[in-house]
């Protein structure tokens, strides 16, 4: 894949939303309106490459809305970059179901790495930034957490980014 004709996503987990894991709450309903649009867009500037931390929360919303413009545009490709083999085994059942029903719908899956460190999570976002143009990002403000980490580690590679706020 070229760099620039891809894009990756960082945000929130549920725990940092304001809504939680009430996906029926009217600011999850326009976040993932706008993170739709986000996706258009880039698509639009020419990304066709998609790449998804696969986390809790807003991760799972880029990669639903990736699958749903998949579905417009088949030309799109979607790869999970999943930070070690057991990410999801403490997640709640839904979210692990979730969660594999989106890997088995991804074009490629990247392991970052085999097992849990304390780094895994900012090698995985650095993994991402790396390999794309442009960083779709779901951030509240807060002046700490990967999210934000993400976000500056882009900024400082030179990576466009396109900020939604929370809301």
């Amino acid at each position: 894949m070229d760099r620039a004709d891809s894009c990756c996503f960082t945000g929130h987990r549920s725990s940092r939303l304001p809504w939680g894991d009430d996906e029926t709450d009217p600011r999850c309903l326009d976040l993932k309106e706008r993170l739709a649009g986000a996706l258009e867009g880039a698509y639009n500037s020419g990304c066709r490459h998609f790449i998804c931390g696969m986390a809790q929360g807003s991760d799972l919303y880029f990669a639903e809305a990736v699958l749903a413009l998949r579905q417009v545009h088949p030309e799109i490709t979607l790869e999970a970059a999943v930070p070690f083999v057991g990410q999801a085994d403490r997640w709640p059942e839904a979210d692990r179901l979730r969660r594999q029903r989106l890997l088995d719908q991804c074009d490629f899956e990247t392991m970052v790495q085999h097992h849990y460190t304390a780094g895994c999570m900012a090698r995985r976002n650095r993994y991402m930034v790396d390999r794309s143009g442009l960083l779709i990002a779901v951030y509240d403000g807060r002046p700490q957490g990967g999210t934000l980490n993400t976000l500056s580690y882009a900024l400082r590679q030179g990576v466009k980014t396109v900020v939604l706020d929370v809301g």
